[in-house]
C-alpha cells in the first residue's frame, strides 16, 4: 500500500486498532501505583517512543495516518500507536474507549495496556491517563 489510504482503508485500519485495544483490555486488570513525578510528555516517532521505554516494536500497521506496534518491556505488554493528526488520534481514542482498557495519551501518540503498565510507562513518557468504559458491572 503506497500513498494515503482511502476512506475504506482508513476505516479498516481503525477497526484493526480498536480490535487490538479490545484484546489488550480483555487480557486482565493490572495493579500499580501512580508515578511519583510525571516527566514532560514525550514526542517523536513510534520507534523513538519505543526506544524510550526499552521495547522493540512489533509493527502491526504502518500507514500514513496511523502506525501501530505491539511492545513488551519489563513492565508488560502494550500497544503503541502514533497518529498523523490530533483529530485522528482523538477519534481513535473515543472509539477504542468503548471497549474499556487503560490509555496513556501524548501528542499524536497513545499507549494501551493494563493499568499498571500504562502507569509505569507514564513515568518515562509523561502524558495523560485515560480509562475506557468499565464493563465489570455487565459481567454475570
Amino acid at each position: 500500500m503506497l500513498g494515503t489510504p482511502g476512506p475504506e482503508e482508513q476505516m479498516r485500519l481503525t477497526g484493526l486498532l480498536i480490535g487490538a485495544a479490545a484484546v489488550v483490555a480483555l487480557a486482565g486488570c493490572g495493579a500499580g501505583g501512580d508515578a511519583e513525578s510525571v516527566p514532560p510528555t514525550a514526542t517523536g516517532s513510534l520507534e523513538h517512543l519505543a526506544a524510550e521505554v526499552k521495547c522493540t516494536p512489533n509493527m502491526q500497521t504502518d500507514a500514513d495516518e496511523i502506525r501501530q506496534a505491539i511492545c513488551r518491556n519489563g513492565d508488560g505488554r502494550f500497544i503503541l500507536a502514533t497518529f498523523a493528526t490530533d483529530r485522528g488520534q482523538r477519534e481513535w481514542i473515543n472509539d477504542a474507549k468503548d471497549y474499556g482498557g487503560h490509555y496513556l495519551v501524548g501528542r499524536k501518540w497513545v499507549a494501551v495496556g493494563e493499568d499498571g503498565v500504562v502507569k509505569a510507562l507514564r513515568g518515562t513518557l509523561g502524558g495523560d491517563l485515560e480509562a475506557g468504559a468499565d464493563h465489570h458491572a455487565h459481567s454475570g
